[in-house]
């Protein structure tokens, strides 16, 4: 039988999830050389014939850094308004930087009213397996301008895998501020060891941290809650530091790269 690292280098869609951390600097600026970088990667992998979804955070973070806020606003009209900002700044960018590789986006916003109605879903799918097919890379982030508590996703993890079960993905890359899942905070203790493989999440739950960035909305715990519902789905997730953009030719290649999340539907041998 396969490894599942075999399993993972034969992956056609991919999901690729990138946080607010990975697309700014620290100043709140967006990083433009990454951005590029990831344009380029998922572009020349969508050239090659992989079916690449990007879902994307950042809007509310490019917004912050075009208006010179100092912090990310907290009431709900005001961060609803910036979120309108950055979903243009963002998607400027984005249009920009993967029309120079010679591939074209589209935009899709969701709240979880699009996925969780039967007939809006059909609909949500519909629209994701069209843009597959003219060979467009579909570009999601929650819908932030109009989502309030009882709509929202809360975070683009959680997203991230649900557009993944959904349009039924082989793989799903989480790129994050971090290498992946620790044995404890690699933050605090020089000889935090990776944990290259996990089969079983409930057995690492007490490792996760649900502390973010000050840019970011999620932290390990959400990644937690994504990779499960991934992986309940029957897809393999990764999580990787979003500082190497290139390690997806390598995770596509086979090779061991971050946290890897088997998939419950997986029944080869171990390595």
């Amino acid at each position: 039988m396969q490894s599942v690292l075999e399993e993972i280098k034969n992956s056609q869609r991919i999901v690729v999830k990138v946080g607010t951390s990975t697309l700014t600097y620290k100043t709140g600026k967006i990083n433009l050389k990454r951005i590029d970088r990831l344009a380029m990667v998922l572009s020349d992998l969508h050239n090659r014939g992989k079916e690449i979804i990007l879902v994307s955070s950042g809007a509310i973070g490019a917004a912050v850094g075009k208006l010179g806020l100092a912090e990310k606003p907290t009431d709900t009209k005001y961060k609803q308004a910036v979120a309108a900002v950055g979903q243009c700044e963002l998607m400027y960018i984005y249009d920009k930087l993967f029309s120079e590789y010679n591939n074209t986006v589209a935009q899709i916003l969701l709240t979880k009213e699009d996925v969780s109605i039967p007939k809006r879903k059909r609909n949500t799918q519909n629209t994701f397996n069209a843009l597959i097919e003219m060979g467009i890379i579909p570009i999601v982030n929650e819908n932030d301008t109009i989502a309030v508590d009882e709509i929202e996703f809360g975070d683009n993890d959680t997203l991230s895998a649900i557009v993944a079960d959904f349009i039924d993905a082989d793989l799903l890359v989480m790129f994050s501020d971090i290498d992946g899942l620790y044995d404890s905070d690699p933050h605090k203790n020089r000889d935090a060891k990776l944990i290259e493989t996990v089969y079983d999440i409930d057995s690492v739950r007490c490792l996760a941290s649900g502390v973010a960035s000050n840019r970011g909305t999620g932290g390990m715990v959400t990644k937690l809650d994504a990779a499960e519902i991934a992986t309940a789905s029957g897809i393999n997730m990764v999580i990787a530091n979003g500082e190497n953009i290139d390690s997806l030719y390598d995770i596509l290649k086979g090779k061991s790269v971050g946290t890897l999340f088997v998939s419950k539907n997986y029944t080869g041998s171990e390595e």
